[in-house]
């Protein structure tokens, strides 16, 4: 297997990070973005960089952690090659965004995915609704404009579950 380097992202790699989103959101996997959103969000992933035969590096694999408050973030954009699936580098970034979520001190993180059983084998349960949040944490989030946050909450002003995911969770 050839080398693996797990690095924080630049903002060189938003056209990768969007290379490996474009296919998952054609397939109503993730949730296709503008090119500023992932500008303005870059300090919030992970790469994975592939190096090659030549000493050339090409990105992998993608992942960010979003603080949403106090007690809570969220995994996002969790994204590979679909060359290099199967391959543990799910499991190296979430591991990754989790250890950077103990960093911040955060207390709860959850997901929006498909992929149930791989986020059981990492630690999250199914999430069955929001009464698993403070109430004051929820009023809080409540505030925020982030449609990411609203689909967690179930607001009105987003389709319920618009991709059909499941909501999951873990405490650190």
């Amino acid at each position: 297997m050839t080398d693996l380097i797990l690095r924080p992202a630049t903002v060189n790699d938003v056209p990768a990070i969007q290379e490996l989103v474009s296919p998952l959101a054609e397939q109503k996997v993730l949730i296709a973005k503008e090119t500023v959103t992932y500008y303005e969000s870059i300090q919030e992933f992970l790469v994975v960089d592939e190096v090659l035969e030549d000493g050339m590096r090409q990105t992998v694999a993608c992942g960010a952690l979003h603080v949403m408050w106090r007690d809570i973030a969220e995994v996002r954009t969790l994204a590979a090659r679909s060359s290099h699936r199967g391959r543990g580098l799910g499991r190296m970034l979430v591991d990754a965004l989790l250890h950077r979520a103990r960093t911040l001190r955060v207390k709860q993180v959850f997901c929006l995915t498909f992929e149930v059983n791989f986020f059981e084998r990492m630690g999250f349960q199914v999430m069955s609704d929001q009464s698993q949040l403070d109430p004051q944490i929820f009023a809080e989030l409540l505030r925020s404009p982030d449609e990411g946050i609203a689909e967690f909450l179930e607001l009105a002003r987003v389709k319920p579950n618009t991709l059909g995911n499941t909501r999951m969770i873990i405490d650190l």
